[in-house]
């Protein structure tokens, strides 16, 4: 096993101080049930939307869509090439209801041998397990818990990432349903699971502003993502600043990342949306990180903290 860190991008290894800049959670692709109608499925626009990010500033993203959800994984290396921008790709597997009954029903029992093929061997190109890999790897896998709890669903998605992360080394994302249980989570992955908690990235925590529950999710050890200002029905911005200060006065500056997470095209800033898309993440949020919180806070939330929760020794695959 090498003990070199590295992070997987679309486009291959990169040292973790070459990530610069990061989105830790965004979609540059996404296709669910759940959004009719609102795709993100056009290359050209995902290219549009990832060059306003450079400008901004912007060196890399995390793309936090699974397999099952129209990653679109056989362009995702032309997307991040044609941007200048680092992608990160996420296997893994979401709720039952935004990847529908058919599919979950056919990768049942097989998801942990997904998860370490597309890790260590490559994407699967469509929504299909037996589809032909691709040359691009995922660098992290992506699960999804239940409103308040774990369902069976979120149990056997969780103990499959368990298992390929134990196979990679790989970083585990958890989407939290409305921001919630978090500590469930933690409780299943780290204790019983065995997945040290600095490889787990919970996200979504700014839907519910539990300052006890998110104290206690960094003094576990895990990576704690606020993201989805794209989101104009749940409770971000106007929140954020006062979470991320109670967290660094905690000590807990080196937990916390910033996400974007755009997940229609209604929400993107370069092709016609309502916004405020990717962009606003760097434009509008981190300068304003960087007035109440310091230079050095905002240097750990988008360049030092993403470098260390991406990166992984992945086991030799």
């Amino acid at each position: 096993m090498s003990d070199a860190l590295t992070i997987r991008t679309v486009l291959g290894d990169i040292a973790p101080g070459e990530l610069g800049v990061c989105d830790a959670h965004d979609h540059l692709f996404l296709r669910s049930a759940l959004l009719p109608g609102q795709e993100l499925d056009d290359p050209v626009a995902a290219v549009a939307e990832l060059r306003a990010f450079a400008a901004a500033g912007g060196q890399a993203v995390a793309q936090w869509t699974p397999f099952g959800l129209g990653r679109r994984a056989g362009r995702l290396g032309e997307v991040s090439r044609a941007a200048g921008v680092h992608v990160i790709a996420a296997t893994g597997f979401h709720q039952a209801a935004h990847a529908g009954e058919l599919l979950t029903e056919r990768v049942a029992g097989r998801l942990a041998e997904l998860f370490v093929d597309e890790l260590a061997r490559g994407l699967r190109n469509d929504d299909d397990p037996d589809a032909p890999m691709g040359t691009a790897r995922a660098g992290m896998i992506k699960v999804a818990g239940a409103f308040h709890g774990l369902d069976a669903h979120a149990r056997a998605v969780m103990t499959a990432a368990a298992e390929a992360h134990h196979a990679t080394d790989a970083p585990i994302g958890v989407h939290l349903e409305g921001g919630t249980a978090a500590l469930d989570v933690l409780a299943l992955l780290c204790e019983r699971l065995d997945v040290p908690p600095e490889r787990v990235i919970l996200s979504h925590l700014n839907r519910s502003p539990d300052a006890r529950v998110h104290r206690q999710a960094a003094e576990a050890g895990a990576f704690l993502a606020f993201d989805g200002p794209s989101r104009a029905h749940h409770a971000t911005d106007w929140r954020l600043l006062d979470a991320l200060a109670a967290l660094c006065e905690a000590g807990h500056a080196d937990r916390l990342l910033l996400g974007g997470d755009t997940t229609t095209a209604r929400a993107r800033a370069t092709t016609g949306g309502e916004g405020p898309g990717m962009p606003f993440l760097l434009a509008t949020l981190r300068p304003r990180v960087e007035r109440e919180l310091g230079a050095r806070v905002a240097n750990a939330v988008f360049v030092e903290n993403p470098a260390r929760a991406f990166a992984a020794r992945w086991n030799g695959r």
